[in-house]
């Protein structure tokens, strides 16, 4: 019996001067553990006319991880943090009840051609810290555990697994794991995994049960301590998930919570702007008026 719930596709989506391949949330699966939402960015060229310019818009209820693997974004938000996220590093921007940021090409590259590539995540904060005071924090690329295993590299982005435990402040148990192989290996990871547990194919295939599967696509387990499986030559896999929480999350523009109350009074927040703001920066996404109700 296949150990694959389902297989969700990317599906293209607008985020205004940018479009994304948006992963989570899907129809049929709302959620995989506490990751909640991710969208797959690029890869993109972009020429010397052409920036990303996601103007300041807000959060509530969860953390936003940003993680890339080309190119470069500049962070700005309502907490006074402003940096340069690189390839490798993390992102970890906790809302909590409210944060405000914008992402940008940096001001160095606007006017020259540059490629961008990555992954932007949200992940719900569990109830008791739904409401805790934003917070924001940076990891270099070079504090990410890293170990080799059977021949295949892998990478603790975020969260904790048999030991290993990364340094981005999580909230909850959940794992983001990044596994790279040259060659074709076998993975056997099963014993590391628990909660609900998917993969995200980037490049090159896996193969299990007898089916392959290539890039762009999410296969959600129908049980994590069953994660087996083999990797094609040259392939690179993202595999996360972790406990989920007994209460239902909701979804709202930008906003994440458990009360769907909540969430109307952060969409009346934002579009009477009573937000914090980015030190600086005067222009806004507005809350989109096909949304209202």
């Amino acid at each position: 019996m296949s150990n694959i719930a389902l297989i969700i596709e990317e599906r293209a989506a607008d985020i205004g001067n940018f479009m994304v391949g948006r992963l989570l949330p899907f129809r049929q699966k709302r959620s995989v553990g506490p990751f909640v939402f991710i969208d797959h960015m690029g890869p993109v060229k972009m020429n010397e006319r052409e920036n990303m310019d996601i103007l300041a818009h807000p959060h509530i209820g969860l953390s936003t991880l940003t993680f890339l693997f080309e190119g470069t974004i500049m962070h700005r938000d309502s907490i006074g943090s402003e940096i340069e996220i690189r390839p490798g590093a993390v992102n970890w921007m906790t809302a909590g009840k409210g944060v405000v940021h914008s992402e940008r090409s940096p001001g160095r590259l606007r006017n020259s051609p540059k490629n961008l590539h990555g992954l932007q995540i949200w992940v719900a904060l569990p109830k008791d810290k739904e409401e805790m005071d934003p917070d924001f924090t940076h990891i270099p690329a070079e504090d990410i555990p890293k170990w080799s295993q059977n021949g295949v590299d892998i990478k603790l982005i975020a969260g904790e697994v048999s030991g290993k435990k990364s340094p981005v402040p999580t909230y909850s148990p959940l794992y983001f794991l990044e596994l790279k192989s040259k060659e074709a290996r076998t993975v056997s990871i099963g014993d590391m995994l628990y909660g609900e547990s998917a993969l995200y194919i980037l490049e090159g295939s896996v193969s299990t049960e007898g089916n392959t599967f290539e890039p762009r696509q999410i296969l959600v387990a129908k049980d994590a301590t069953l994660c087996d499986f083999e990797m094609a030559p040259n392939s690179t896999v993202y595999i996360f998930g972790g406990q989920p929480f007994p209460e239902e999350r909701y979804i709202d523009w930008n906003f994440v919570s458990s009360s769907k109350e909540r969430l109307r009074e952060a969409r009346e927040d934002w579009i009477n702007q009573r937000f914090p703001k980015i030190p600086g920066e005067t222009g806004f996404v507005p809350y989109p008026d096909f949304k209202r109700r």
